[in-house]
């Protein structure tokens, strides 16, 4: 009988993205022996069919909108023309760019830490991979991300559906293209594509985008939206084949079908914790087959097992994952001595023009409210982009900021503002007490400012001077 290679380590972590890397660099800094399991090292999510390339794609369609649009400046811009294989070429160049300087990052791990292969749970501590060696660990990190899926509807002409791990590969861009899903991915590719001069239409079960609650500002997005390609919400949709591509069908609200040369599905990433044999652990999985685990220390019930990242299915961005990453390494590293670490406020952001931006806790009914509209705010009616509204919400006693809805120009760099006044505490009336430079977007969240001053007797002095846009 051959001899099975065992192998030991402290921690294991399963998955070399953006989450497992963080739990491997913090687990290292706390002096464990450390074993990290990934089938490819190709690279993060990020870098390779997530953040960079779709950013790529964002910026390719707002420079032909701007162009298209410099009329109203006085600027003639005559013959614009959108090449797309140049576009797709520069995007896949600085992509690959984007990506191997991820994969350098591999070579600050110690020699012999890397093992390139699938793991499988053989219980709580013991893994087997596929060339019959088997880890055995005092604790695992589960870093597995997650993957697209092709719905039910579409696997007839999965050949013409495209995911976000694909559609980045194309050589040139669509005549047309149906999307899936509104919500982040969904979005943001959508309006880049019709932007580029793509026959765009998104479809969407659900009668909102951007999943954006608020009433007022569902109804601007999807003017703003709209304005640009086709929405068909509230409804079904499934795909079958036709002799030039492929024929959309959507029912609901409305019905019609159409043809379209590729279908992106942009339904989101459910867990890859397939084949990873969870049922040997002992932890408890949810009704969707996900360990349920401690948000502030990330650890599966009292087991020996950890799970950060897009595998547990909770805050599906960059500096959650990279967060949760540190938190499961460093608690592996020191198990059975686990901290709780109360987690960063709440921030999230979609790119589509204008960008959507969620900062802080959702409102509770005990909050107060207040306002900004950017249609004739100064700034933004200079740069022609006077379109978006802000609500910003705060406790009712002395008014602490504790969160914001934005759609409106610069809401990227103005989220950030807000994000540390919400994680620092600061009253309304503070942030009015300190300038605001005029004329930026900046000032724009002034009226709402000081609407949540108006309603809270006690909010102190603050700035009730109005400049010309503020």
């Amino acid at each position: 009988m051959a001899q099975v290679d065992e192998l030991e380590c402290d921690v294991a972590v399963i998955g070399a993205g953006t989450a497992g890397l963080a739990a491997m660099r913090r687990a290292l800094r706390e002096g464990a022996k450390v074993l990290l399991v990934d089938d490819a090292f190709s690279g993060t999510m990020c870098a390779n069919v997530g953040c960079m390339p779709s950013k790529l794609l964002i910026a390719a369609g707002n420079a032909a909108h701007d162009a298209r649009h410099a009329d109203v400046f006085g600027i003639g811009v005559d013959g614009i023309r959108v090449d797309g294989r140049r576009v797709m070429g520069r995007l896949r160049a600085e992509r690959d760019r984007f990506a191997a300087a991820t994969r350098k990052g591999f070579e600050d791990f110690p020699a012999g830490t890397m093992i390139t292969g699938r793991a499988r749970f053989l219980s709580a501590t013991r893994l087997g991979l596929e060339d019959g060696r088997i880890i055995t660990a005092r604790a695992v990190v589960i870093a597995t991300g997650g993957n697209p899926v092709i719905p039910k509807g579409f696997k007839e002409i999965a050949d013409l559906c495209l995911t976000h791990e694909t559609v980045f590969d194309l050589v040139d861009l669509p005549k047309s293209i149906a999307v899936i899903g509104g919500g982040p991915i969904g979005l943001e590719l959508s309006q880049a594509f019709a932007r580029l001069g793509v026959r765009t239409c998104l479809f969407d079960e659900s009668e909102t985008i951007g999943g954006v609650q608020d009433e007022a500002m569902q109804d601007l997005i999807q003017k703003a939206i709209g304005a640009e390609l086709t929405l068909h919400l509230g409804v079904k949709t499934r795909g079958s084949r036709a002799n030039t591509g492929a024929r959309v069908h959507w029912s609901g609200a409305a019905e019609g079908a159409e043809i379209f040369d590729h279908v992106l599905i942009a339904t989101g990433r459910p867990p890859q914790l397939r084949d990873l044999g969870l049922e040997t652990t002992g932890i408890r999985l949810d009704e969707n087959g996900t360990p349920e685990y401690d948000r502030e220390s990330m650890q599966c019930g009292t087991a020996p097992i950890f799970i950060a990242g897009d595998a547990n299915a909770d805050v599906p961005v960059l500096h959650e994952a990279s967060s949760e990453g540190r938190m499961a390494g460093r608690n592996a590293a020191t198990y059975p001595t686990v901290v709780r670490t109360p987690r960063m406020t709440p921030f999230s952001m979609i790119f589509s023009q204008p960008v959507i931006a969620r900062v802080g806790a959702e409102p509770t009914g005990a909050s107060v409210f207040g306002t900004s509209d950017y249609d004739d705010q100064g700034r933004a009616k200079v740069e022609d982009e006077a379109l978006g509204r802000v609500v910003i919400h705060a406790e009712p006693t002395r008014g602490r900021l504790t969160g914001a809805l934005l759609f409106c120009p610069g809401a990227e760099h103005m989220a950030h503002l807000l994000v540390q006044a919400v994680a620092h505490g600061i009253t309304a009336s503070e942030m009015l007490s300190q300038p605001f430079y005029h004329p930026t977007l900046e000032e724009g969240l002034k009226p709402a400012l000081r609407e949540i001053c108006s309603k809270i007797p006690a909010s102190g002095d603050y700035d009730r001077s109005i400049s010309p846009g503020s």
